[in-house]
């Protein structure tokens, strides 16, 4: 006798499938090939910058600078834990947008030390990454970015990066750590 209420319950759970495939799914999940294609726009955008404020001077570079960081930091999402590779302290760590802007084309006051990382003539990037470390919503990467400027000199920094996606599902990075290699004497 329990066989068969056994069946029917067996049945009705079959049945309620269908209709709970249809629900909404949101699946932030981030994908190798998209933490890749973050790392090389940031290089076009590096270089990019450094070819605008060649051309066009300080002002266009910061314009286009400000897009950059819109559209590839986490800013509109609070604090971005950025490290830059060239600062000092009292002002090593750039949570803020504008902190990250001044370190990138310069000319704010309130850092008088920044002159603009990527006004440095760079005409290449390439990022070589140890790792990569997918956890679901996040990614961390931990690597090498070999910077080219116009005369063909390498300059080569180690860098960390964690990228998250925001609610509208673009890929933001909320940490960027970047430091010179370490050269023993």
């Amino acid at each position: 006798m329990k066989t068969p209420i056994v069946l029917a319950l067996a049945a009705l759970a079959a049945a309620a499938l269908p209709a709970h495939a249809r629900s909404v799914v949101v699946n932030q999940a981030l994908t190798e090939k998209e933490v890749l294609a973050a790392q090389q726009g940031w290089c076009k955008a590096l270089v990019d910058i450094s070819t605008t404020g060649a051309r066009n001077g300080q002002p266009a570079a910061k314009a286009l600078a400000e897009q950059v960081i819109d559209s590839a930091y986490g800013y509109q999402m609070g604090a971005v834990l950025f490290k830059p590779t060239l600062t000092t302290n009292p002002q090593t760590f750039r949570t803020t947008r504008a902190g990250a802007l001044a370190y990138f084309v310069g000319g704010d006051a309130a850092f008088p030390q920044d002159t603009g990382f990527a006004l440095k003539g760079w005409t290449g990037c390439k990022v070589e990454n140890a790792g990569l470390f997918l956890a679901g919503d996040s990614a961390t990467t931990m690597g090498k970015v070999h910077l080219t400027n116009r005369d063909g000199q390498t300059t080569t920094v180690d860098k960390t990066w964690k990228f998250v996606k925001d609610d509208a599902g673009a890929l933001r990075i909320v940490a960027h750590h970047s430091s010179l290699e370490y050269a023993a004497r």
